[in-house]
Order: C-alpha cells, then sequence, then structure tokens
C-alpha cells in the first residue's frame, strides 16, 4: 500500500506481526492511547507489559484470532484484531479492536485491515464479526458502515472520557 505522509509517498506493508514484534506493538498501542479518545486506555493507563500482546499474536499463528498491523518501514502505525469466542456457543463470532496512529488516518490502512478480516472470517468459519465504537466517532462509523456493519443498539453511559460520560454504539456484520 502507498499512501502519502506529510507531503511525501510512503511505502506501507500489512501483515500479521511476529512475536518479535510484539514490544513495536504495544509502543504503539501506547502511542496511540495519547493521541485520541477513542480508544478504551487513556495514556499512562496500559499495563506495562507485552504480554498480552504476545498472546495475542501467538493466537494469531495458530488461527485461534486475527491480528495485523501496518508498518511504514519497522514501525508499527496501525493494528486490528479479531478475538474468536472460546465456546461451542460463541465460536463463530470475533470481537474487534483496530487503531491507527494520527498521522497515517485516512489512507486506505483501516480498508486493507476490514477486508483482510472479512477474508480471514470468512476461512475461519466466522459468521458474526462485532464491535463497539464511541458514537461521536464519525470517521470510524462511516468505515464500519461501508464494510457492511450494522448498529445494532447504543450502550449508554458505557465511558468517562474527559470527565463526561459517553455512549457506544454496539455494531455487528453477519457474513
Amino acid at each position: 500500500l502507498i499512501i502519502r505522509n506529510r507531503g511525501d509517498f510512503i511505502m506501507i506493508t500489512i501483515r500479521q506481526p511476529e512475536l518479535q514484534d510484539a514490544q513495536k506493538l504495544w509502543d504503539m498501542m501506547n502511542t496511540l492511547d495519547g493521541q485520541t479518545k477513542f480508544m478504551l486506555y487513556e495514556q499512562g493507563e496500559r499495563p506495562k507489559t507485552i504480554a498480552p500482546q504476545t498472546n495475542f499474536i501467538t493466537a494469531a499463528i495458530e488461527n485461534r484470532a486475527f491480528v495485523l498491523a501496518a508498518y511504514d518501514g519497522e514501525k508499527i502505525v496501525g493494528y486490528i484484531t479479531a478475538n474468536r469466542g472460546g465456546t461451542k456457543r460463541n465460536r463463530h463470532s470475533a470481537y474487534i479492536v483496530t487503531g491507527i496512529l494520527s498521522n497515517y488516518r485516512g489512507q486506505k490502512i483501516g480498508s486493507r485491515f476490514f477486508e483482510k478480516l472479512i477474508e480471514w472470517a470468512n476461512m475461519s468459519e466466522i459468521n458474526r464479526l462485532e464491535l463497539t465504537v464511541i458514537c461521536s466517532n464519525e470517521n470510524a462509523l462511516a468505515l464500519y458502515k461501508k464494510f457492511g456493519f450494522e448498529i445494532e443498539g447504543v450502550k449508554r453511559n458505557s465511558l468517562i472520557v474527559d470527565g463526561t460520560f459517553v455512549n457506544e454504539f454496539y455494531m455487528s456484520k453477519i457474513l
């Protein structure tokens, strides 16, 4: 994927991260926490361990989950994860989390992530993809709707951002 970033054209590689990328993934997520109010963690709140990233990458390697990262050279600039249900009754569904650093948004990285996610879901017998999104996150809503996600409901007072309750939409796509 070739994108324009600060006037320059750069090559973005989208691939599954390797175990040795766990620290880079954590660094990217920690940076993202300080760039947006649309993610769960606030700046400095993320646990200071790479164990969750290592576990997720391992699960993806074993096809129990899905994770992709966008790389600008060696630097991770975005990610998407899908965590498959762990029981017989919800194994057909996967919960999605995604984020892209501010300088890289609006460059089709999110679209590429969702194209690959849907391919994985179809090959992995996933029939339901789901996520939550803060109701005021118009760019994310547009991306999700573009890929066929529909609003199922509103999680009222779901999060507190800057001392104010905010609502989230619960969205899904049935494949």
